[in-house]
């Protein structure tokens, strides 16, 4: 961070390439700036709309603001707890910073973006969340009506969190980068940002574990004595925690998904300006800076992606969706490709090249978003087949189910490792004419590019995932309003719609993640280059000529017991999150229980059963449970870095080499730089962020696959419900919950927060 104005000087120096005037892209930061200022106020314009609309029956009132006041409180209390962990972390970044001469003077702005991330985050998930609890009862009321005025006021709402996400990403972004003085040194300033990135990964992680476990706790509760037990219908005004699954939806899937995107939008910003600081010479300020531009080109091409999406009152909801999605890819695309040939062109560039980069990202997103279709819907093969093994027992369903699970990750690794190959070739062909610059860091900035490019419909996925909780709250409400069929038929069209949505967008969120977890990787390398220089020159030591900190090497014991601790990371983390979510909905069973046992007028229908119980016995659980796996994730990696640190020289295989030896590495006073921390939390890193991708996948797909296969046994197909099939199928359901809803999607975020707690730490592991 912290030798970047001697790396810029090597790299201007290494082929006579002359620094572009930052004059000329000073006019795309404002661009930026303006359109995302612009895109919060269109958010504010539909928030308000959505919340001006009709609020229903006084019946449906009352279930809404159970819903509402629930969702509020737990996220209160959250926030809270998240605000304590976050102030004492920047507590011991600012020591840690302090602690070494070279690291001091960036210590207080590392804490600022660090805060300020964590802040924009938090902001972001509460104002989405804010949206949707107000706009689950506005849906509701809407399908009295029609289901296009239901499906365009569910969608409004969900979009709030798309454009509030990404314009807060961008805004915060780009106002630090102006604040600590970007424009006067755009090629330093980029690594004085990685402690935004690192707040909002602290807070995704513990918004979307601690929702996540609120979420499933309930539901699994609720369906376990609900459907199994009693035998009443989902969202049956009987169940005592029917409030809180509807209150789940809400803090799971709204301000937790919100988290988790904002997270990936602002991780992919940040690393993405680093990488480009590190292309200076060729692109300028402008290379640093095009990330943010392809923010705002998504900020602008959503919102019309939103505007067009109307649909029919006997078509198909998903059917607008998709159209709205197409709208958006296309605009996105034509605004990438200005992009593109307006920000990152020079005599010895080939813009066409890079172009092919970001459409290679946008191909993944599309791609993603199948591969999760066919293994998530009941039209396919893999869902079909845990229905038909439901015949047998709940035995031969989770059979089924895992086996389903383990088989996802097959094509989107392929997938990936395609997008990963090709957009390296691109930046290196695109690049071919520029000299003195390595193939490596002309092939990750391909990368770079590639994940943009997934990420430029960020805002209008985001929106899709956000519709999926709101009108499943509007199904709620209507069936616990007691209104008629031809009502609920609407708001099942669109809770079906809402299912299909959810589990599309985690499959492009672990998709986005996978990407952008391979670029924060590259900008970790980048990091640690950039520090051994600027401490050896600072040294006077001997700095080979072309070294760069890119081979880790597993043979050395550090670096593979850093990738065996990674990859353990993630099935410990995985295990105390599934753990979390049984003890708590332990903890729901008993109260549901207890409530039908000490009134049986709750199974007559002559009293109410009193929701606010379990709703504080799930917010007790979830607070309380999430912080364990949170701080297994927080502290690992920063004790391996910091453990390894101190390990003798002798753990390295290129330990000893000085001036003039053979192997030429760093020194200082005839010394070796000792990397054995540096190279052990890239281990770590690289390891951990493989597996935890195979890992959500199998989660992700697998427990929506288990979840479908139910739904495709309600339709009537082997008995339809409360047969013997059915019975089995929601076993494997229960089983899937925490897989599909708290560890997979909270796994997204843990491999984006390893790389953003390294980058923000690294200079404490050299």
């Amino acid at each position: 961070m912290h030798a970047v104005a001697s790396l810029a000087m090597a790299l201007q120096d290494m082929g006579g390439l002359t620094t572009t005037s930052t004059t000329d892209g000073r006019i795309f930061l404002w661009i930026a700036l303006g359109v995302g200022v612009v895109a919060l106020f269109v958010a504010l314009l539909m928030a308000r709309h959505v919340i001006g609309c009709d609020p229903g029956t006084e019946e449906m009132q009352r279930i809404s603001n159970a819903i509402r006041e629930g969702a509020e409180a737990f996220l209160r209390r959250q926030y809270r707890t998240i605000g304590a962990l976050a102030l004492v972390l920047a507590v011991v970044v600012f020591l840690g910073y302090h602690s070494s001469e070279r690291t001091a003077p960036y210590a207080l702005k590392t804490v600022i973006a660090f805060l300020v991330g964590a802040f924009c985050s938090g902001l972001s998930g509460y104002t989405g969340m804010y949206v949707s609890i107000r706009a689950n009862i506005r849906t509701a009321s809407a399908a009295r009506t029609s289901l296009n005025k239901a499906l365009q006021t569910a969608l409004r709402g969900g979009a709030v969190t798309g454009l509030v996400v990404v314009g807060l990403s961008l805004i915060g972004v780009g106002v630090l980068f102006l604040a600590f003085g970007g424009l006067d040194h755009p090629q330093q300033v980029p690594y004085q940002l990685v402690g935004f990135g690192f707040g909002a990964s602290l807070v995704a992680l513990f918004a979307q574990l601690g929702g996540g476990i609120y979420t499933k706790a309930a539901d699994v509760g609720a369906d376990l004595v609900g459907k199994v037990e009693a035998g009443i219908p989902e969202d049956d005004p009987r169940n005592p925690a029917v409030i809180a699954d509807l209150v789940g939806d809400n803090v799971g899937d709204c301000a937790g998904r919100g988290a988790d995107i904002f997270e990936s939008t602002a991780a992919e910003n940040v690393g993405a300006m680093i990488l480009g600081a590190a292309l200076f010479p060729v692109f300028g300020i402008k290379g640093i800076l095009f990330p943010l531009i392809v923010h705002a080109i998504n900020l602008i091409a959503s919102s019309v992606g939103v505007a067009v999406v109307k649909g029919k009152e006997t078509g198909d909801p998903m059917a607008a969706l998709n159209k709205g999605f197409y709208v958006t890819s296309a605009l996105a695309l034509a605004g990438f490709a200005g992009a593109v040939y307006t920000m990152l062109n020079g005599p010895n560039v080939q813009p066409m090249w890079l172009l092919g980069c970001g459409i290679i990202g946008l191909a993944t997103a599309f791609l993603f978003v199948y591969i999760t279709e066919y293994y998530t819907e009941s039209r396919y093969r893999p869902v079909q087949s845990i229905a038909e093994a439901s015949l047998t027992g709940p035995a031969t369903n989770i059979i089924s189910g895992l086996a389903v699970g383990m088989e996802t990750p097959a094509m989107p690794v392929l997938v990936i490792s395609a997008a990963l190959l090709l957009s390296y070739y691109f930046g290196v062909r695109g690049l071919a004419n520029v000299t003195d610059v390595s193939n490596y860091a002309k092939g990750i900035y391909g990368t770079a590019i590639a994940t943009m490019g997934m990420l430029s419909c960020a805002a209008y996925i985001l929106a899709m995932d956000t519709f999926g909780p709101i009108t499943d709250n509007a199904g709620g409400i209507i069936e616990m309003s007691n209104q008629p069929d031809s009502i609920r038929e609407r708001t099942d069209k669109l809770d079906s719609a809402g299912n299909t949505t959810k589990a599309l967008t985690k499959g492009y969120a672990i998709g986005s993640a996978s990407l952008a977890a391979f670029l924060l990787f590259s900008a970790y390398l980048e990091e640690i280059k950039s520090i051994v220089t600027d401490k050896v020159l600072h040294a006077g030591g001997f700095m080979p000529v072309g070294w760069s900190f890119t081979n880790i090497n597993l043979a050395e014991i550090p670096v593979f017991v850093g990738a065996l601790l990674g990859a353990m990371l993630t099935y410990l983390f995985s295990s105390l999150a599934i753990k979390a979510v049984g003890r708590s909905a332990q903890m729901v069973v008993q109260d549901v229980r207890n409530q039908f046992r000490e009134d049986p007028g709750i199974m007559a229908g002559t009293s109410k059963p009193d929701y606010g119980r379990c709703v504080h016995i799930v917010t007790g659980a979830a607070l309380k449970e999430m912080v364990l796996p949170g701080v297994l994730a927080v502290g690992l990696p920063i004790a391996v870095g910091l453990i390894f640190r101190n390990f003798s020289e002798s753990f390295q295989t290129g330990a000893g080499a000085v001036q003039g030896a053979i192997l030429q590495v760093p020194a200082i006073a005839g010394k070796a730089v000792n990397l054995a921390g540096a190279e052990a939390v890239a281990g770590l890193l690289m390891v951990g962020t493989i597996s935890g991708i195979l890992l959500a996948m199998l989660m992700n797909n697998g427990g929506g696959a288990w979840d479908n296969a139910k739904k495709w046994i309600e339709t009537g197909q082997y008995g339809g419900k409360k047969s013997d099939a059915h019975k089995a199928a929601v076993v494997g359901d229960t089983v899937g919950d925490p897989f599909k809803d708290t560890a997979g999607p909270s796994l997204h975020v843990l491999i984006k927060l390893l790389a953003t707690i390294t980058l923000v730490l690294a200079p404490l592991f050299v």
